[in-house]
């Protein structure tokens, strides 16, 4: 039997890394639910194991249902009916096999009836889904809003409904509307207090809403008469058997199928607040959507997964003049390129997941006693990574999903253009993903701030502080060299005004993201030989990359900026 876990060694390196320690047992409280729950561990090593077990069964379900239904699953796609929506057979059988192996509610206290795990295996497991199928990836991530329930919400709405995510109930985020898009603050679904039924009423449209349909919904809606911005908004959860939202229509998408995308219409849609007014948008929303591009980059290297394997097997098995396609160095270049976007990619989405564990597991602790001024401080410092980190993650790991869903039907020739391989298919899925939850242009404007204030610089500083192995001091050399670049490069921009550095700004932040990627790479590669060629290979190609953006930059004048915005 095939198992996407198994195959593939650089998942379980993941669950070596030095920092996994001390995440374990910040997660497991002292391992407090050792001897309450029978499946709960009872040290570091326990804990470890069950994630290498629990993802060897997810890696099988992926490989031997979702996998195997994807291509029915986007030919059939969802249908809607009487206001509702029902799922094509495939994506029915994946979610019924995935809640009874125990696949949902992954990281949810156990009292709740998750598994309490950390972010980690279940990124892993976003990651494997979108391998086999990146449009039920979106079904079965949106489980990310019990998190925000978990963490936000009463300890009533809690009880009610945390525990129907290991059941299967599904969930949605509905915060887009039709003049509502990336700007959330413009939202104006009414939200209206019933003293008779003692809840919300929601009334208005929603757009774009991913798995619409949904149990449980999270939505925005403006809770504050007259308001017009981002301070009249709160944030409420409806359950779809209190009636009041019915599904207009389904979107007929580029890919990503199998998931359906609806338009929704609320009227007298019963709900209850999460947490406080006013602070919806400003502090739940923005904790969701991070999580949610966490879960975009999860999906995005899966994607870049699916995308190299069919290529490099395509490459391997087709002959050409006599020698498989493989063997011409322009193929091979190809290859080699996609697998160092796909393992970079791979290397900052689980260091932007760690850092994302760490403060969240504090924040935990903290409900529980007093944190030490050294806690608070290493919480602080995380967060504080983890908000660098993760437009950025976002927005590389996208493109370069992207990039290597088009290498691949490159490899494939003629043949890649044809429904019959899969790779037409995961072309199509790869193009969403440097658009939904916030654009790459979005991801530039959230990672900026880095940039002028110099963040970024001084954490490429510390991997430079790190000890390499001799065979790498010449790719340190060469990062080191980068950085002065980049350095340099933000220093040209500096003191212009804010037109002139947003103009620059994905110049500076893709400069950035590619000195980090390149670190990870070389002390993944410290780690484990396997990641050694792309670790040259990648630094090799990021060292033009940023040399073509330093140089369109020094030569670039105020006066030609005119040309591009006027």
């Amino acid at each position: 039997m095939a198992n996407f876990y198994t195959d593939n060694s650089d998942l379980k390196f993941q669950l070596s890394h030095p920092l996994m320690q001390k995440i374990v047992e910040l997660k497991e409280q002292d391992f407090k639910d050792s001897g309450v729950y029978d499946y709960a561990p009872c040290n570091v090593e326990d804990a470890i194991d069950s994630y290498d077990k629990v993802m060897e069964v997810m890696g099988e379900i992926c490989a031997d249902t979702i996998a195997a239904n994807a291509e029915q699953v986007d030919h059939d796609g969802p249908v809607c009916e009487n206001g509702r929506v029902t799922y094509a057979a495939g994506t029915a059988e994946n979610q019924r096999v995935l809640t009874q192996a125990g696949m949902y509610g992954m990281s949810l206290p156990r009292q709740y009836g998750g598994l309490n795990f950390s972010l980690v295996p279940y990124v892993m497991a976003e990651e494997l889904v979108s391998r086999a199928d990146a449009g039920f990836a979106n079904i079965w991530g949106l489980q990310d809003c019990a998190e925000t329930i978990h963490e936000f919400a009463s300890e009533e709405i809690k009880a009610e409904f945390l525990p129907r995510i290991p059941q299967g109930d599904t969930c949605s985020m509905d915060l887009t509307e039709p003049d509502a898009g990336s700007d959330l603050q413009a939202a104006m679904l009414k939200a209206e207090w019933c003293e008779e039924k003692g809840m919300w009423m929601l009334n208005g449209v929603k757009r774009f809403i991913t798995n619409g349909d949904a149990q449980i919904k999270l939505v925005l809606a403006r809770s504050e008469e007259g308001t017009r911005d981002g301070r009249g908004l709160s944030y409420f959860v409806h359950d779809q058997k209190w009636g009041g939202v019915t599904v207009r229509r389904i979107e007929n998408k580029l890919g990503i199928k199998g998931s359906p995308t609806c338009e929704l219409v609320f009227k007298n849609a019963p709900a209850k607040l999460i947490g406080e007014r006013r602070m919806g948008l400003i502090k739940y929303v923005m904790s969701l959507m991070n999580g949610a591009r966490l879960g975009v980059g999860a999906q995005s290297v899966g994607i870049s997964e699916a995308a190299y394997r069919e290529a490099y097997k395509y490459a391997c098995e087709r002959r050409q003049f006599g020698k498989a396609i493989i063997e011409f160095p322009a193929v091979s270049e190809m290859l080699a390129v996609m697998k160092a976007k796909l393992q970079a990619s791979r290397a900052i989405l689980y260091e932007t997941t760690r850092f994302v564990d760490m403060y969240k597991a504090y924040g935990f602790v903290a409900e529980t006693r007093k944190l030490t001024p050294e806690e608070r401080q290493e919480m602080k410092k995380y967060q504080r990574y983890a908000d660098m980190f993760t437009p950025v993650l976002k927005m590389m790991s996208s493109e370069y999903c992207n990039q290597n869903a088009y290498d691949a039907i490159q490899v494939h020739g003629g043949s890649g253009y044809m429904k019959e391989y899969p790779v037409e298919r995961i072309y199509r899925d790869a193009r969403i993903t440097t658009i939904y939850e916030g654009t790459s242009q979005l991801q530039t404007v959230a990672a900026i701030r880095y940039v002028t204030t110099g963040a970024y610089l001084a954490r490429i500083r510390e991997y430079e502080a790190e000890e390499v192995a001799p065979e790498y001091a010449t790719l340190k050399k060469t990062l080191v060299e980068m950085a002065a670049q980049y350095e340099q490069a933000c220093t040209l921009v500096h003191g212009h005004d804010n037109t002139y550095i947003d103009f620059h700004a994905r110049r500076l932040v893709e400069m950035a993201g590619h000195i980090i990627m390149g670190w990870l790479l070389v002390l993944d590669a410290q780690r484990c030989d396997d990641f050694a060629k792309s670790a040259r290979v990648f630094v090799g190609k990021a060292k033009s990359w940023n040399q073509e953006r330093y140089d369109y930059i020094a030569g670039f004048s105020e006066e030609q900026l005119a040309d591009f915005i006027n």
